[in-house]
């Protein structure tokens, strides 16, 4: 199991991808949504704003009011990110569940 301080570096280094990302590419695959990411085994959500700039006022609470929920395990989200797991199958076998809009979820799939 990851650690919360390992999970919180790797979404800040999500964000520093996106924010890196041409702003033309963010502007077309991005949505203005607040995202909360839930990591049960570290008992801790992390909430942010997606949008044109990237990811951004990444900070932890109860992700209650977010648009767009992931809830994923620390160890699968460290695979996810370093790319030792692929979206599909992490989808496909729910080792990542999102609670989205049906539009959130094509518009987020075709930039994922």
């Amino acid at each position: 199991m990851a650690s919360e301080v390992q999970v919180d570096a790797a979404l800040r280094e999500v964000a520093t991808r996106l924010a890196s990302l041409d702003p033309e590419t963010r502007a077309k695959f991005l949505l203005d949504r607040t995202v909360s990411c839930r990591v049960p085994d570290v008992q801790t959500t992390w909430s942010a704003q997606l949008c044109e700039e990237g990811l951004v006022d990444l900070t932890t609470d109860d992700g209650a009011r977010a648009q767009v929920r992931l809830t994923i395990a620390s160890d699968d989200l460290l695979a996810l990110l370093e790319g030792r797991l692929a979206v599909p199958v992490a989808v496909a076998t729910g080792k990542i569940r999102v609670q989205a809009s049906p539009f959130d979820l094509l518009r987020l799939s075709s930039f994922l």
